[in-house]
């Protein structure tokens, strides 16, 4: 991880701490109630108002605790926390992404919660998401929502095209093709980001790198064939062209939900969008499958999610308020409210209630659960998609071959993780 630090971000940074921390700065009284802090890293249009009106049901059962709400933006939130957690001055809770784990708990951050009331539910959730918050063999991490990727697709381009949701790679470009025939629209529109990539190195049987054998297997014959699996997804009848620019996100989303596009590689965190286009008006349009699968014959993609981490750094009073916090938003029924408001996955078997199942988006995404791969737990794994963010759409882009991008991501991956082989 990052963590060179100018002299104008050090300022920034002590000034955050000042700020955000609930600790003696934070004007707290003896006598009086106890104010903590909570970075939350969800959308601030379509999730955060879920989250601000828990928290208003928290406090009032919770008279001697207040909680000051602020919303991170999520792709500034990982570095954010670790320059302030840095200098003593990071939020009492964080919504934390699942990879951000290991290397916080690693650099003394977060607070081990086993034993803590944050945990005292901990049977009632899905023992893989509990491991996954895991790091040397204590948790890190409450689960909060998770998540994986799917292959999201129109039901009406698809019927009317007569195909089916296609079982591999091969069957998607094919369905693409006919797609494109009969309907004029274009039938699949793949992502340059090195997240959504992870599902071609997974269906290769591969990873970026193999962490128990501490060697880096992004340049392997399995990982080229899984990317170049991924390249030949921007070329073709019904295939669109790479999108490298900055706002590429917002450009395949809009096609997708607006139906100018049939199918793209998309998470739940986008379900409420998905139901604000035209194409999802009727969200029984939205048809949901597992990522298509590669030569292995079998489909993996990232397993993601948050989880809510509390800060080692604040006194014994704020933890104690963190924990109780943690416990009430990770509860059966806030994840319930959660997913309702937020159609996100719950995760906890007993959040999943006939209503919160009523939801299309979340049964969907409910089915291709099985197919999702945890992260191993090394604290650099988060940080091993920089350098692909920055090579993948050169080479979709055609600037750069994929011998050259891997090549180049492979040299500058051992900078991270030094002790591991090519």
């Amino acid at each position: 991880m990052r963590r060179g630090i100018a002299a104008t971000a050090l300022v920034a940074s002590f000034a955050l701490a000042a700020t955000a921390c609930g600790g003696s700065d934070s004007g707290d009284k003896a006598d009086g109630p106890v104010t903590i802090t909570w970075w939350d890293t969800s959308n601030a249009t379509n999730e955060a108002p879920t989250y601000q009106a828990l928290i208003k049901d928290f406090e009032a059962a919770n008279k001697n605790i207040k909680v000051k709400y602020v919303n991170v933006q999520f792709d500034q939130a990982q570095n954010k926390f670790d320059t302030a957690a840095g200098a003593s001055g990071a939020p009492d809770v964080l919504r934390s992404e699942v990879g951000w784990t290991p290397a916080f708990a690693k650099k003394g951050y977060f607070l081990p919660l086993d034993g803590t009331e944050a945990l005292a539910d901990q049977a009632k959730f899905k023992p893989n998401l509990i491991e996954q918050a895991k790091y040397d063999g204590k948790t890190y991490g409450v689960p909060l929502v998770t998540d994986t990727l799917a292959l999201v697709y129109n039901k009406q381009l698809f019927q009317k095209a007569g195909v089916e949701a296609p079982k591999t790679w091969d069957d998607l470009k094919k369905a693409a093709a006919t797609i494109k025939d009969k309907t004029g629209v274009d039938g699949y529109w793949g992502s340059t980001q090195a997240y959504y990539a992870q599902t071609f190195l997974y269906g290769e049987g591969t990873d970026t790198v193999d962490a128990a054998a501490k060697k880096i297997t992004v340049n392997s014959a399995a990982a080229k064939k899984g990317y170049g699996t991924w390249l030949s997804l921007f070329s073709g009848k019904g295939l669109h062209k790479a999108d490298t620019t900055a706002d590429a996100y917002a450009h395949i989303q809009d096609a997708f939900v607006n139906g100018k596009v049939a199918a793209i590689i998309q998470g739940p965190w986008e379900i409420t969008n998905f139901y604000k286009g035209s194409a999802f008006a009727d969200k029984n349009n939205l048809g949901i499958a597992t990522v298509p699968a590669g030569s292995t014959g079998k489909a993996g993609a990232p397993t993601g999610g948050h989880n809510l981490s509390v800060y080692a750094g604040s006194d014994s009073a704020h933890q104690k308020a963190a924990l109780k916090f943690v416990n009430f938003m990770t509860s059966a029924k806030s994840q319930a409210t959660i997913a309702l408001k937020n159609s996100t996955l719950p995760t906890r078997d007993d959040a999943y209630t006939d209503q919160v199942k009523a939801d299309p988006g979340i049964a969907g995404y409910g089915t291709v659960l099985a197919a999702a791969q945890p992260r191993p737990a090394l604290p650099e794994y988060s940080s091993l998609w920089g350098p692909l963010d920055t090579e993948l759409p050169k080479v979709a882009g055609g600037k750069e071959s994929l011998d050259k991008g891997l090549s180049n991501a492979e040299t500058a991956i051992a900078k991270l993780v030094p002790d591991f082989s090519k």
